[in-house]
């Protein structure tokens, strides 16, 4: 029989599947008797980028749900606390493993499609998300404590202005065009950043997409499609505090996992949140009754061709089994 620390193990190596702004994945897993613990890697902060720090509790909120995803298409049974430890703001999650249970075969689903989910920058085609599909979605991500926006096609225009103005503003910015550098330049056995391989040359597009390859080296092209079909959601939260944006990335993973096993081709945007006045235009698209936390591009590609996976760390360099 499968012991508990390799199935916390196992789980926490699913978790290295788990999207991340910049691939930066600034998590860290101490795995200790019938407890994982989840760590904040401060080490692999984006200063420029992400000065508060909310795109990395985003990107840890995906790693815990991946993992939690894990843990209960094996039959796991397991508490979940979010920051147990007051004193301990890095500590952001602990899961303890309490026995065993049927396998959910919704999280069988999901954890097959994690290695499976890629960031598709390239355009979408003319065939449309339907309204179920979107309702599926908004339940998944209902479900993990955050909510779903649709951006409706007259709302369209405002999303792709405040990308737009977000980009701008980046591309002006010495320091984040040096972290851009950073990690879209990573060094070889480093299994993070954005290689060129999976960035797109830039295209009319009905929102813009971020440059991975400003010198010109984008492996991918946008391809034919021109996001005719594409639906656009942003995910939020009623406040920025800690809990709820960990949340808001459990949410994104959720949405994430489901899409793929739908079939939907998924590209998270989170431009339009690293600024602060596009952030202010994405609280009118909500009405102000919430924060944004991310945006994602949801779609079906003309070009079915797979597409190169992003590098992913090595486990040992993330997950320490004590014991």
């Amino acid at each position: 029989m499968t012991s508990m620390t390799e199935i916390l193990a196992a789980a926490a190596r699913t978790s290295l599947h788990a999207p991340s702004v910049f691939n930066t994945q600034p998590w860290r897993w101490r795995i200790a008797g019938d407890t994982m613990s989840l760590y904040a890697d401060r080490s692999r902060a984006l200063t420029a980028t992400d000065p508060e720090g909310r795109l990395l509790l985003l990107s840890c909120g995906g790693a815990l749900h991946h993992a939690r995803v894990a843990l209960a298409a094996a039959g796991a049974h397991a508490a979940v606390e979010r920051f147990p430890e007051p004193g301990e703001p890095d500590l952001l999650a602990r899961i303890t493993f309490t026995g065993r249970r049927p396998t959910d075969p919704v999280a069988q689903r999901m954890a097959e499609a994690a290695p499976r989910r890629r960031t598709d920058r390239r355009a979408y085609g003319e065939r449309p998300v339907t309204d179920l599909q979107l309702s599926g979605l908004r339940r998944a991500v209902e479900a993990q404590g955050a909510y779903l926006h649709v951006v409706r096609p007259d709302e369209v225009y405002l999303f792709a202005a405040a990308t737009d103005v977000a980009g701008e503003t980046q591309r002006t910015d010495p320091a984040y065009r040096e972290e851009l550098r950073q990690w879209t330049n990573r060094p070889a056995g480093s299994g993070d950043g954005v290689p060129a391989a999976t960035a797109v040359e830039p295209a009319l597009r009905r929102v813009p997409v971020r440059d991975f390859a400003p010198d010109g080296a984008a492996g991918l092209s946008a391809g034919p499609g021109h996001d005719a079909g594409a639906a656009y959601v942003i995910i939020f939260g009623l406040s920025d505090r800690p809990t709820d944006v960990l949340h808001g990335g459990e949410a994104l993973s959720a949405l994430l996992l489901a899409a793929t096993a739908e079939g939907l081709a998924t590209a998270p945007l989170s431009d339009s949140i690293e600024v602060d006045w596009p952030r202010h235009l994405l609280r009118r698209l909500l009405s102000d009754v919430g924060e944004p936390y991310v945006a994602v591009r949801l779609g079906y590609a003309d070009d079915t061709t797979e597409l190169p996976g992003a590098p992913r760390r090595d486990a040992a360099d993330v997950i320490e089994v004590e014991g």
